[in-house]
């Protein structure tokens, strides 16, 4: 199915705000959104076994960002605040049954800003939550793969109990049959057209969201009597406090219709399925799945006549956990479920270390270099505006990132601030993560000491000043 979207009347009134200011030939950008992507791949060494040789292979022509935390760890918020460059707590979209425009009637997607200034957008897949356009004011065309309707048995190809958690296995399927390997299809015709206008094209892969369902060669990647389990520690929840607990054990529902929905607790079905090594396996292989097709789309868009003058920025909307703090899906606020791959590369022709020099062109972006400082998934809207010579718009909660993208080890003090369900936030800085719930439970993680999370210092009466300091940087506002 295709559904092409006319061009909107009174651009004049959004033009206004995200006109170009370049007078220069602007540059265009490949936008790729891969689902539920942990910081497992293979150039920030998280994970030894992870085979991303395309991701690492971006990363080599641009800056990657190791310590990339989304706004929400849910799908639905994480992407509107991306793509309207507005925070959870300041537009009232906590989970993923509220609407954008029910919340944000007026609101200028970073999509709208681009066809506003000239751009050509279209976009396939996953962008905003669902595979649907959703937002037809935010494209010019947008097109919806169909999914395959064969399935994996994964009962028969990975001995799975009945009892399962839920559902993952082999296929066999070619990579273009798979609804990930349609839209890279997509991506690479688009670069074979001719184009009067700059273009944004967006590309939303699936997985690694469930069900872990790829082809079978990706599993062969990963023997089972080899993965590796992540780091844990039993009772690692005695000093979470009870609503974090909950949030473990449990999957909540941050609008608050149904408060929790009582799973029984995941992890403790999985360990007593002996699921933990099958599971870690299953992800690990559509990772490297997800890995193939964004290769697929780089080397089209490099054998295209669009290599030299386009941006690529490439992003996950959440991580996942996978056991560690007895915790399965994302739905928390620590670090493994509100951290992902944050990736921006310029354009082919860029020169030197950090491209040339130009204050509304393409691209003054480090090649080959991992930036260690923390940001948002909310910087990319302004990020990319700026990169490309937009105005400047007001109302984003995000910065742009482009004085790191020239130089990643630059000083930034910007704490980034994640929330999940109303008046629940996470603050990070450099060194400390502290989580404040909206019963008035806290948590607080020295990273430098405790990078995964163990020892829960928020009680310990000597760090009250940092908790006091970072209490400073909560939303001032939580909009229902």
């Amino acid at each position: 199915m295709k559904i092409i979207v006319p061009i909107l009347m009174m651009w004049w009134a959004i033009g206004g705000f995200c006109r170009s200011v370049s007078a220069k030939e602007p540059p265009n950008v490949l936008f790729i959104a891969v689902d539920d992507l942990r910081d497992w791949v293979g150039h920030l060494g998280r994970n030894p076994q992870v085979r991303t040789p395309n991701l690492d292979r971006l990363a080599k022509r641009g800056v990657s960002f190791r310590h990339a935390y989304c706004a929400a760890p849910l799908c639905n918020p994480s992407r509107i605040s991306l793509l309207t460059g507005v925070a959870p707590a300041n537009s009232g979209v906590y989970g993923n049954g509220e609407k954008m425009r029910d919340k944000m009637p007026e609101a200028i997607t970073l999509m709208q800003c681009f066809r506003a200034s000239g751009y050509d957008v279209r976009g396939c897949g996953k962008i905003f939550h669902g595979t649907t356009a959703y937002d037809q004011k935010s494209w010019d065309g947008y097109f919806v793969p169909t999914r395959s309707r064969k399935k994996a048995n994964p009962q028969r190809d990975m001995d799975l109990p009945e009892t399962a958690w839920t559902p993952w296995g082999k296929v066999d399927l070619r990579d273009d049959e798979m609804f990930d390997g349609k839209v890279a299809s997509w991506a690479i015709s688009e670069f074979q057209k001719p184009r009067r206008e700059p273009f944004f094209l967006a590309c939303g892969f699936t997985k690694p969201h469930l069900p872990w369902i790829v082809p079978r060669k990706y599993f062969n990647l990963y023997p089972l009597d080899t993965i590796m389990l992540p780091p844990s520690v039993s009772d690692d929840l005695s000093d979470v406090p009870s609503f974090g607990r909950r949030l473990a054990r449990e999957v909540y529902d941050p609008s608050g219709e149904k408060d929790f929905a009582v799973r029984g607790g995941d992890h403790a079905n999985i360990r007593a399925n002996g699921q933990w090594r099958t599971a870690v396996q299953a992800y690990l292989a559509t990772i490297s799945f997800v890995d193939a097709q964004i290769g697929r789309v780089l080397d089209a868009l490099d054998n295209s006549q669009y290599a030299e003058n386009t941006i690529i920025v490439l992003w996950g909307d959440h991580g996942w956990h996978l056991g560690e703090k007895e915790h399965w899906r994302k739905h928390a606020l620590w670090n493994v479920s509100t951290r992902t791959p944050l990736l921006i590369a310029g354009p082919s022709n860029s020169h030197g270390p950090a491209g040339p020099s130009n204050s509304h062109g393409p691209a003054e972006v480090a090649r080959d270099q991992v930036c260690d400082r923390p940001v948002s998934l909310l910087d990319i809207y302004p990020t990319l505006i700026d990169l490309c010579g937009l105005s400047r718009r007001d109302g984003l909660d995000g910065r742009s990132l482009r004085s790191l993208l020239q130089n990643p080890g630059q000083s930034w003090d910007h704490p980034v601030v994640m929330t999940f369900g109303f008046n629940n936030h996470a603050v990070q800085t450099s060194r400390w993560r502290y989580i404040r719930y909206r019963d008035g439970g806290e948590e607080l993680y020295d990273h430098d000491n405790d990078p995964n999370e163990w020892t829960n210092l928020a009680l310990r009466s000597q760090y009250s000043p940092i908790i006091t300091e970072l209490k400073t940087h909560l939303p001032k506002v939580n909009k229902p």
